[in-house]
């Protein structure tokens, strides 16, 4: 069944926190020993830190004797320059964690971003045909980069923090009386709690503002790609308002955001400010009653600091978090998708021997009320041309797309020297098939980069030859930087004709053994039409090929030709074979016969009046 949700549409539901945060163990597994090491120096980190307050209390009782003489004083000496270790070495190990736990979590970071882009090619035809690319590539970027925050946040934040509040916790039971533990602990717990309810109620903001965004993006990008289009009926202020739209529904979730965040903030400095007065009442009542020393209610108030900061730190930490599992369940929610077009268990390499393309009775269906093909049955032998002709919407294209298994067929088979290509890998498949397509769509890169598409190792001399047999060398020898002239977004710079003569010189440089022209020829002009035929003729020499065309003209030479009406093949044969029928094919040469007439005088009134205009102006 065809999935119609969208992967920017994926609501956080789909997942869990759990699920997302597993998800990341396989790539930090790689890297254990490393993690190891870097908690180890975590912990000694932490120990530092707790072991400043234990100096500090030190310090303050011995000086509190009053005596002054140099032996004393050599005591607070000591125990300062350890104050002083401490402090550095806190410092020291924390930075030594994250320069040891660096690699782990970029590499974490490449990898999942990696799997993502690869699973994104690996996802069938119809997805790509329902994404919103503007949408998903936000998606990626922005959970990308919360995998590295999460990992610090997890691994630096929290569970230092949850140590360092139970070795406190301990600290102060055995030393103190008991309602030190336990104010500090339900001060904790109460700062847990409600910060964990406040972020959950508030994270569907967050949702909110990332679904904007990707909308917006979408709709920006959407929009700037079809620039031209957007000029042409001038509807500039409508891509405004639908831009703008989407970034009113962000302004609107960013400010319930803020707002919110504000309560948040409030309520965990409530929290804090009455659990250190409590704790600090205690202290001060023990100073007064001779049960605790100056340096005890020093070391109190040095623990609650450093508890504090970090605790305060941490209702951001936390917030932070939820805030990238938000993020990153929508990126792994496209791991999600299914390819739907897999390799099958033990599928093999397509050795290519002879070539022969056969149809065996295939349907094909997008929805099962709506059948594309019905019943196509024919062969291209190898070596040889069969032609697909017929109306717009008769299923051409999709003979195309189901032979490089686009998508697979509901009914029949398709084989290739006799083998069913869903027992073949999909890599070699596709690498035995060449294709110059109807809408050819370039890189924004150069033209030698997009020829060289076709066989990325391929020599400079290479990408030469196959633009020349595409006849692509004068029109590369006028350009000021040759092959090095970059295309534009999508080829947008060249016109059609020079897009397509790209699309030919790729196809070349591949040298398939299966080639598919699927209306190669439609962006040309007749003179260039011409030419590129022959340049075809040539390629495809020797070679099966599928040529599937809306000008008879380009067929005539076909070995075979089969008009394709409704998705059923309606008649096949010779081009003479279907002229002499006098069947659709003969009543759509004749068609196109009197097209190319009229053409072909309006080209020649057109010459006879810019030489009037001539003769007049000379």
């Amino acid at each position: 069944m065809r999935n119609r949700s969208h992967p920017t549409e994926l609501p956080a539901e789909n997942r869990n926190d759990w699920k997302t945060i597993k998800a990341l163990f396989p790539y930090l597994w790689e890297y254990r020993g490393r993690i190891g090491i870097a908690l180890l120096f975590l912990a000694l980190a932490k120990l530092a830190n707790i072991g400043v307050p234990v100096a500090l209390k030190l310090i303050v009782d011995s000086l509190d004797v009053g005596d002054t003489n140099a032996q004393v004083l050599a005591i607070p000496l000591f125990l300062l320059i350890g104050y002083g270790l401490l402090r550095f070495s806190t410092s020291l190990f924390q930075e030594l964690r994250n320069a040891v736990f660096a690699k782990a979590s970029q590499r974490a970071t490449r990898r999942i971003a990696l799997k993502v882009f690869q699973h994104l090619h690996e996802l069938a035809l119809r997805f790509h045909l329902d994404r919103q690319t503007g949408g998903v590539s936000r998606d990626i970027e922005r959970g990308s980069r919360s995998i590295t925050q999460l990992l610090h946040f997890l691994i630096f934040s929290i569970l230092p923090t949850a140590f360092e509040i139970l070795v406190v916790c301990a600290i102060l039971l055995l030393n103190f009386e008991i309602w030190f533990s336990v104010v500090t602990a339900v001060t904790v717990g109460l700062y847990f709690y409600y910060t964990y309810k406040v972020t959950e109620w508030r994270i569907k903001f967050r949702v909110q503002m990332n679904t904007a965004d990707s909308r917006a993006n979408t709709a920006a990008i959407d929009s700037l790609i079809n620039y031209e289009t957007v000029k042409y009926f001038g509807n500039e202020e409508y891509e405004a308002d639908r831009y703008d739209t989407q970034l009113q529904k962000w302004e609107k979730a960013s400010i319930k955001s803020q707002v919110s965040l504000a309560l948040l903030n409030i309520g965990q400095g409530v929290i804090i400010g009455i659990g250190l007065t409590i704790l600090m009442i205690l202290a001060a009542s023990g100073v007064v009653t001779g049960a605790m020393t100056l340096g005890d209610f020093v070391m109190v108030n040095a623990f609650l600091i450093q508890l504090y900061i970090p605790l305060n730190f941490l209702g951001t930490i936390f917030r932070e978090v939820k805030h990238s599992l938000t993020d990153m369940e929508r990126m792994f929610s496209l791991l999600d998708q299914d390819a739907e077009i897999h390799d099958s268990p033990g599928a093999a390499t397509l050795a290519v021997s002879g070539g022969l393309v056969a149809f065996h009775h295939v349907h094909f269906h997008y929805q099962p009320d709506r059948p594309i093909l019905d019943d196509i049955e024919f062969e291209i032998p190898a070596g040889k041309k069969l032609a697909v002709v017929g109306s717009s919407g008769a299923g051409k294209s999709t003979l195309a797309r189901l032979l490089f298994r686009f998508y697979d067929v509901t009914g029949g088979a398709i084989t290739i020297d006799g083998r069913d290509i869903r027992e073949v890998t999909l890599r070699s498949l596709r690498a035995a098939i060449g294709i110059v397509p109807q809408d050819t769509v370039l890189f924004n890169d150069s033209i030698e980069h997009n020829i060289r598409y076709g066989r990325p190792d391929a020599t400079h001399a290479e990408v030469e030859e196959a633009a020349r047999l595409a006849h692509l060398d004068r029109f590369i020898a006028a350009l000021p930087q040759g092959l090095d002239t970059v295309v534009g977004e999508r080829g947008l710079k060249l016109s059609g004709g020079e897009k397509q003569r790209i699309a030919i010189a790729r196809t070349i440089l591949k040298n398939p053994p299966i080639l598919i022209f699927d209306e190669a020829t439609s962006q040309l002009d007749s003179k260039s039409e011409q030419a590129i035929q022959s340049a075809l003729k040539d390629v495809a020499a020797n070679r099966t090929t599928l040529v599937i065309a809306h000008r008879l003209s380009t067929v005539i030479d076909a070995d075979q030709i089969l008009v394709l009406e409704h998705g059923r093949i309606t008649e096949r044969g010779s081009h003479r074979q279907l002229l002499e029928a006098g069947g659709r094919y003969a009543e759509m040469w004749a068609l196109q016969q009197e097209q190319r007439e009229l053409e072909k005088e309006a080209e020649e009134i057109g010459e006879s009046v810019e030489i009037r205009v001539l003769g007049k102006t000379g």
